[in-house]
């Protein structure tokens, strides 16, 4: 029953990873966040640089205008390719933090019920103990009133 006091020590670091954990995650999902929007923010503008190219080809346009419209689509793409695969490495390290934070956290709670379980056994000791100290003074109090 004297593990309890150790298994808090061994609690508290446990929370301490679970804690560094969390900051982690919430690390990993700015990170992902912030490449997520740096990708919507460019498929937004190719989205609006074909809708231009579109509205180009419609009316009388330069064919250097168009050839710029074009090579700059295509760097777009280049770039939202990239900004995928950064999306993709972000998103599978938020995912693996993720995962981590979720073992901290089965951890700590298997250390909790651990203590709660030894500290029920330790009240359950006691209470035996004392009933079976008033068993014995009961015991007592009736042997010397009936030698009486």
């Amino acid at each position: 029953m004297s593990g309890v006091a150790s298994l808090s020590k061994i609690l508290n670091v446990r929370e301490q990873e679970k804690k560094s954990a969390e900051k982690d995650y919430r690390t990993s999902m700015n990170i992902f966040e912030s490449v997520a929007m740096k990708l919507y923010e460019a498929l937004k503008k190719k989205e609006n640089a074909e809708n231009a190219y579109e509205s180009y080809l419609q009316e009388v346009t330069p064919i250097d205008v168009i050839k710029e419209q074009v090579a700059y689509i295509e760097i777009l793409n280049k770039q939202i390719v990239h900004l995928q695969k950064e999306v993709q490495q972000a998103r599978t390290a938020m995912e693996i933090r993720q995962d981590k934070l979720a073992d901290a956290h089965i951890e700590v709670k298997k250390f909790e019920k651990i203590i709660e379980h030894r500290q029920q056994e330790k009240e359950e000791m006691i209470k035996k103990e004392e009933k079976a100290m008033m068993d014995e003074i009961s015991i007592q109090q009736y042997l010397s009133y009936k030698n009486r």
